[in-house]
């Protein structure tokens, strides 16, 4: 199925039913926020620990879950990564793990969004990423996603004022197709 969206997305083709296992070293998770009262950007990575998508016969039936390692905040200035990186902001020493997983796939204003929540610093909250590009690969998928982070939803308050309440996260994710009878949610089919 092919899907054009507006100006900020690309056609949408939904790859073959089965399993896909999200290659970490191929995929990156950006994100880009403001410090100082709003007024400079700030740009960073983080790393994808792993995931798989479940496409279904019936798209909208469609899964996925991620995992990223919160201790692989980056932004290029060590004592801000530090500073994140601590029980102050992530505490990825309690909390190593920040996942998405899946509730459903829908069809919204001409745009696929892969609604789901997101486990950050142990709460659960809704996140709604907005497909940008989808198609199949060579031997499996690649996807491009959106989203907006409130991080005070996640009870993320520290430094009112001098650093960004809210992150634009970007995805972009290489599937390698499961093979048929692994372990595993990507196996089965």
């Amino acid at each position: 199925m092919t899907s054009t969206t507006s100006t900020t997305t690309e056609p949408v083709t939904i790859p073959a039913p089965g399993g896909y296992r999200i290659d970490p070293t191929r995929s990156t998770v950006t994100f880009s926020t403001r410090h100082l009262f709003g007024l400079a950007p700030v740009r960073g990575t983080f790393r994808l620990r792993s995931g798989h998508i479940q496409v279904a016969d019936r798209p909208e039936l469609s899964t996925a879950e991620a995992t990223v390692a919160a201790e692989s905040f980056h932004t290029g200035t060590s004592a801000r990564d530090a500073q994140v990186r601590s029980a102050n902001y992530l505490d990825a020493a309690r909390h190593p793990d920040i996942v998405f997983a899946s509730t459903a796939l829908l069809r919204a204003d001409d745009a696929w969004v892969l609604e789901g929540t997101l486990t950050v610093c142990g709460r659960t909250r809704p996140l709604s990423l907005r497909v940008l590009s989808l198609s199949p690969g060579e031997s499996g998928l690649r996807l491009s996603a959106a989203a907006r982070v409130d991080r005070y939803e996640f009870g993320i308050t520290a430094g009112r004022g001098i650093t960004g309440r809210r992150l634009s996260l970007r995805l972009d994710v290489v599937g390698q197709a499961a093979e048929r009878g692994t372990n595993g949610p990507v196996g089965r089919r």
